[in-house]
């Protein structure tokens, strides 16, 4: 049995790639988000902080 290169498989397997490498970026932002934003770089100040407050001491984070 011979092996045939297919191009379709290696743009498949970039979409695959791409996919994971952008839900990973997502999750990151959203642990910075929930977990470490104390509303210091935020341009709505504590909002940001106050809006994930519960959740960061379900996580058991810090925040104080």
């Amino acid at each position: 049995m011979a092996l045939v290169h297919s191009p379709s498989g290696t743009a498949e397997s970039l979409r695959a790639i791409t996919l994971v490498v952008g839900v990973i970026l997502l999750a990151l932002l959203t642990l910075y988000l929930v977990g470490f934003d104390q509303g210091a770089i935020s341009r709505t100040g504590m909002y940001v902080h106050e809006l994930m407050h519960d959740g960061r001491h379900l996580l058991g984070l810090p925040c104080h």
